[in-house]
């Protein structure tokens, strides 16, 4: 599946090495060929400051649904 750049995602699976967890919501902000297909993503806090940009695998997103509810969790993260 292809996301547009600049939309909102939510990953598909933990990504500990940023403190973050399946269902957390990105935003994409590229899309990235080598080594293999995949994007580049901002993840903000709650206040929508910045605290994580990393690239992940197109396996890593899903697409968000009508209905979905976001919900707010302490990540024990600084802000960047």
């Amino acid at each position: 599946m292809k996301f547009e750049l600049y939309k909102r995602a939510a990953l598909a699976r933990d990504v500990p090495e940023h403190y973050l967890k399946k269902g957390d919501v990105v935003r994409v902000i590229d899309y990235l060929e080598e080594p293999e297909p995949g994007y580049a993503l901002e993840v903000f806090d709650a206040l929508g400051n910045t605290i994580a940009v990393f690239a992940v695998p197109e396996s890593y997103l899903e697409a968000l649904h009508e209905g979905e509810v976001l919900q707010v969790r302490h990540a024990g993260i600084q802000v960047l």
